[in-house]
């Protein structure tokens, strides 16, 4: 795993955290996520990702390090050296660098946990969540977000992606009705990463998500094999048992 620095969520020390008020303008950008639960690469760097860029104010306190070291093939030496920046045993859970009553004073309300935020949004909120920041001067964290209008959340990812601006179509119907269509981004600033590996990074991180939702999925699948192999054999040893007590009846 490559370690991050661990002062990158703390120099963005952010009202990790969305309003509650919907799709933006034009609400129905959704892009795809495309995640692959199942490769433990992208997991890994999903896990980094989340330490160095949103531990800092969001806690994930349904999940132990342990439990990721175990199904992410991490040695508890890898845990202490690259995820746990606030914790002191494998056995504890993932929590916020920002205490509760801090972000309750600074901020309002405190910055959800993540731990379940994969299953109650879905994945494909959060992928186009985290792409869709776009400069906002209206807004007092100058930007604002295609897939959650007014959010509080500030661009804690604007040193990788950059920033840019976003292009809405707006149209006012005979009744007086007003539809906004989102058309599409601007790039006005280059972050350190391009493109392509921004849209790698941000996978990555969401794909983390959707494990901590649930990281007995992987154990559920397996077995859920064995469990249908084994009424496969069972229904074909019956079938046998029916026809051996049944040859003989007419």
């Amino acid at each position: 795993m490559v370690k991050l620095s661990k002062t990158a969520p703390l120099l963005v020390l952010a009202a990790c955290f969305v309003s509650a008020s919907g799709f933006a303008a034009g609400g129905a950008h959704v892009d795809s996520a495309d995640i692959d639960p199942g490769n433990i690469a992208s997991l890994q760097r999903g896990a980094r990702n989340f330490m160095n860029y949103c531990s800092g104010c969001h806690s994930a306190q349904y999940v132990r390090y342990s439990t990721i070291g175990k199904h992410l093939g991490l040695s508890d030496e890898q845990l202490i050296d690259n995820l746990m920046f606030n914790a002191e045993k494998t056995y504890e859970t993932i929590q916020s660098s920002m205490s509760r009553d801090d972000a309750l004073r600074w901020y309002g309300v405190a910055p959800p946990d993540m731990s379940l935020i994969a299953r109650s949004k879905g994945v494909d909120y959060i992928y186009t969540f985290l792409k869709g920041f776009y400069v906002s001067p209206d807004s007092p964290t100058g930007v604002n977000n295609v897939a959650l209008a007014g959010t509080s959340m500030p661009h804690v990812l604007a040193e990788l992606q950059g920033y840019q601006a976003a292009n809405f179509k707006v149209e006012e119907s005979e009744d007086g009705s007003v539809t906004t269509t989102f058309e599409g981004f601007e790039k006005l600033s280059e972050g350190s990463l391009d493109a392509e590996e921004y849209d790698d990074f941000v996978r990555d991180t969401v794909n983390f998500l959707a494990y901590i939702s649930e990281p007995i999925r992987s154990d559920r699948i397996k077995l859920g094999v064995w469990v249908l192999m084994f009424l496969v054999f069972f229904y074909i040893l019956a079938s046998m048992l029916k026809k051996q007590i049944w040859k003989d009846v007419k």
